[in-house]
């Protein structure tokens, strides 16, 4: 059993003082969720814990902790973070240790709460189905009919460069249709999809749950808290809200894993990641680049090379 594994591989690093904590998962007191663990001995990685639900991309907690060797449990994407940040020297070489589990992708549960009537009060996973009841009603739901878009959409499911492997690796299939709303989105003119964008962002409330769910915001002053320069105003205009987003988006150009974070963040229900991915999209079609799968190869817009192409300059 993966969870199991994970609780051995945890101890057996604990106890040899390979390293200095493991970031995980836990339990928490709400069905369909749970919550980062920071494991620092054998006896508390009894804890942690593997299933639909381990949703955080656990690698925006690393920042934290650089001063620290640290064992932590990553999916296909939150490894694909790390390497993108192993590109910008966020870790010293040999501080991480990746406990790596293929991913069986997430289960959303806000489409979960609106598939029954009632207050969920127990959930649990039983195969590929979904075991949820309330104080009046038990429903069985099949699990792959309730997975997060951006899990549906991702071929990069087994995590790359893991120190260890729990599980058998996914078999990737680039056949998937990886970006059916993407697509969408294209297919509208410049007016529809302007328009559709401010409808998104107008809901926004500056909470910023966005940038810090995401690993790639670190930045220890974000333009949005400058005053020198200062980039953008306080307040909830249509075109502060626009311009972050806008900024925001173009800042995880090439840089974005795709792992939904920031979307899963929102308490505003806000669709973020059809432009971060939208972006992505353009990076791989001009610059033959995918977030994360290549250790060595930063990403392009954050070099310079004289063979790049300039058909932008008139």
């Amino acid at each position: 059993m993966i969870q199991e594994k994970i609780r051995e591989i945890a101890k057996e690093l604990l106890s040899k003082k390979a390293v200095d904590l493991i970031i995980g998962f836990s339990e928490w007191t709400l069905p369909l969720r749970t919550t980062p663990l920071f494991v620092r001995t054998s006896k508390e990685a009894d804890r942690l814990i593997w299933n639909s639900f381990c949703e955080n991309n656990l690698a925006t907690y690393l920042h934290k902790f650089s001063h620290f060797k640290v064992g932590i449990v990553v999916k296909g994407c939150d490894a694909r973070s790390i390497t993108a940040l192993s590109l910008e020297k966020r870790f010293k070489p040999d501080q991480l240790f990746l406990i790596g589990v293929p991913c069986q992708r997430m289960v959303d549960r806000k489409r979960v709460k609106k598939a029954v009537a009632g207050e969920i009060l127990r959930a649990h996973e039983q195969g590929d189905y979904l075991l949820v009841e309330g104080e009046d009603f038990k429903k069985i739901l099949k699990r792959e009919d309730f997975l997060y878009p951006s899990c549906q959409g991702c071929i990069h499911r087994t995590p790359l460069k893991a120190d260890v492997l729990v599980g058998d690796p996914v078999e990737e299939s680039p056949l998937i249709e990886t970006h059916p709303e993407i697509e969408e989105f294209e297919k509208k003119s410049p007016e529809e999809r302007w328009n559709f964008f401010e409808k998104e962002s107008s809901r926004c409330i500056r909470c910023y749950a966005c940038r810090e769910a995401c690993p790639m915001c670190y930045c220890s002053e974000c333009f949005v808290d400058s005053s020198n320069p200062k980039w953008i105003e306080k307040g909830l205009s249509p075109s502060d809200l626009e311009f972050y987003h806008i900024v925001r988006a173009y800042h995880q150009t090439g840089r974005c894993s795709g792992c939904g974070a920031c979307e899963r963040a929102c308490p505003m229900d806000i669709r973020l990641t059809y432009l971060t991915q939208k972006l992505n999209l353009d990076v791989k079609e001009l610059f033959h680049f995918e977030t994360g799968i290549d250790a060595e190869t930063p990403p392009p817009l954050s070099t310079y090379e004289t063979e790049d192409r300039q058909e932008f300059i008139k």
